[in-house]
């Protein structure tokens, strides 16, 4: 089992439990599954659904890093795109990634519809969900030798962590006021903006 994993749910096809899927195994089940799974080390995982107000913060990010992005030879996803860490196999779907000067899909994937050359991933961390984001998940995001920034953002309060590639490692970047400056993009995403609520009556 994929120890510290938060999902619960094992994707079976008409299958046993625990089944081992290969890679292109996990992308055939995918083109047919009405929701998404990750991939790792052979095993399949029902991802959690969002909340509305999970879904309303990674749309606000979304618009910030596209109109900032504008005219510029990057392109702003949401999490429908599927993200591979080559490294340690990760399959999985950042609530944003960026990619800039043209897309790299992985060649295990014969759909096309996995991507290996991500600049910037966010995640929108939930209560199910954050230490797994915080921990493994993060650990794997961080094999990625295109990425150069990795964006946590709070669910429960106004923090956003920018974990930053330098030089060989990585560095913590805590913003709890004003604006997060992404230094891969030049580009900011300010709290007042990212926190902005849609929902409000």
């Amino acid at each position: 089992m994929w120890s510290g994993s938060p999902h619960a749910t094992l994707l079976c096809v008409n299958q046993a439990a625990r089944q081992q899927y290969t890679f292109r195994q996990y992308v055939d089940l995918e083109q047919l599954s009405p929701v998404k799974h990750e991939f790792l080390n052979g095993e399949v995982w029902a991802m959690a659904g969002g909340t509305p107000e999970h879904s309303a913060i990674a749309v606000n990010i979304t618009t910030l890093l596209s109109e900032q992005l504008r005219g510029r030879p990057c392109r702003v996803f949401n999490s429908d795109l599927r993200v591979r860490v080559v490294a340690t196999g990760l399959g999985t779907y950042p609530d944003v990634s960026v990619v800039c000067d043209g897309v790299q899909q992985d060649p295990e994937d014969p759909t096309g519809t996995t991507i290996v050359n991500p600049r910037l991933v966010v995640e929108v961390l939930s209560p199910s969900t954050e230490d797994y984001d915080r921990g493994e998940k993060l650990e794997n995001y961080k094999q990625v030798e295109s990425l150069e920034e990795i964006v946590l953002v709070a669910h429960d309060a106004r923090r956003v962590d920018v974990w930053r590639k330098v030089a060989n490692s990585w560095a913590l970047d805590t913003i709890e006021d004003g604006a997060a400056a992404l230094n891969s993009l030049d580009v900011t995403l300010p709290l007042a903006e990212i926190y902005r609520n849609p929902l409000a009556q």
